[in-house]
């Protein structure tokens, strides 16, 4: 009996021990994930130019990858089998993933987008065949707002795997236009019409200089294309100013632009 007592007082003793050491990495481990999350708000400078969202999934997906890890340590420590946890997790993460294959396809789009940031809230983009001003990027989807003002919603897996014009990523752009003038028009003279447009208009950057050239000798016309700088914002107000503009020292210059015209031969026929 003694000897029994003793066996029962030892295994009491290891099992208290056992339940002490994992109350202690317990606690010790939710006071480390508590630090790691106040760390991930963005405190430290590195953290703090983290895109939010970004700084959302990260603390999202560690916060359940160390509750995970503190869990495992634990049960190990009082002495569960962990080979039927592993076994769990690993079948229930392959359903997980095999029934939300698109859900998890988007979220790491979403991550993608974040991490390399093709664009961010406020910019002007295309991605075939839409295009629109980001309003949100969200775990899921980006948020569109349309040149007529229509919501559009984008899953971020077709973001990632198509491609994105962003028309605000630079300072400033260019503004391309073609303009028509009959073929008897003196050529000296419409480049020198068109570059004083360019010049008068006033978005237009003075460097890098206006491009101005003839392009192409249409059925009905000659072509001469106007290239012109501008600050980004200022894009379309220069475009329509342009195209007003030029039209304007046109019918002052008296520079013709023509209307389509088929020229038609007739023979007289022999009887």
């Amino acid at each position: 009996m003694e000897d029994m007592w003793n066996l029962i007082v030892r295994e009491l003793t290891a099992g208290g021990m056992k339940l002490l050491w994992g109350l202690i990495i317990l606690v010790l481990g939710l006071v480390l994930i508590h630090f790691i999350n106040k760390l991930i708000t963005g405190k430290s400078g590195k953290i703090k130019r983290l895109d939010p969202g970004l700084i959302g999934y990260l603390r999202a997906f560690l916060r359940i990858l160390m509750y995970v890890v503190l869990f495992l340590t634990v049960a190990s420590i009082w002495g569960v089998p962990l080979t039927s946890f592993v076994t769990i997790l690993a079948s229930a993460s392959v359903a997980i993933s095999l029934a939300l294959q698109g859900v998890l396809s988007n979220f790491i789009g979403g991550i993608l987008l974040l991490v390399l940031k093709p664009f961010q809230v406020g910019d002007y983009i295309r991605a075939e065949p839409l295009e629109g001003t980001v309003c949100g990027v969200s775990i899921l989807y980006t948020k569109l707002n349309t040149f007529d003002n229509k919501g559009v919603v984008l899953p971020n897996s077709s973001l990632i795997n198509t491609a994105i014009v962003n028309y605000t990523a630079q300072k400033t752009r260019r503004v391309d236009l073609t303009f028509s003038v009959a073929y008897d028009s003196d050529i000296d003279k419409v480049k020198t019409v068109l570059l004083q447009a360019a010049q008068d208009s006033p978005a237009s950057l003075a460097e890098p200089a206006p491009v101005i050239g003839l392009v192409k000798h249409n059925e009905s016309s000659l072509d001469f294309a106007l290239k012109v700088w501008c600050n980004t914002p200022d894009y379309w107000s220069t475009y329509f100013d342009l195209n007003e503009r030029v039209k304007k020292y046109f019918d002052r210059e008296n520079i013709e632009i023509p209307y389509p015209q088929v020229d038609v031969h007739m023979k007289k026929g022999s009887d």
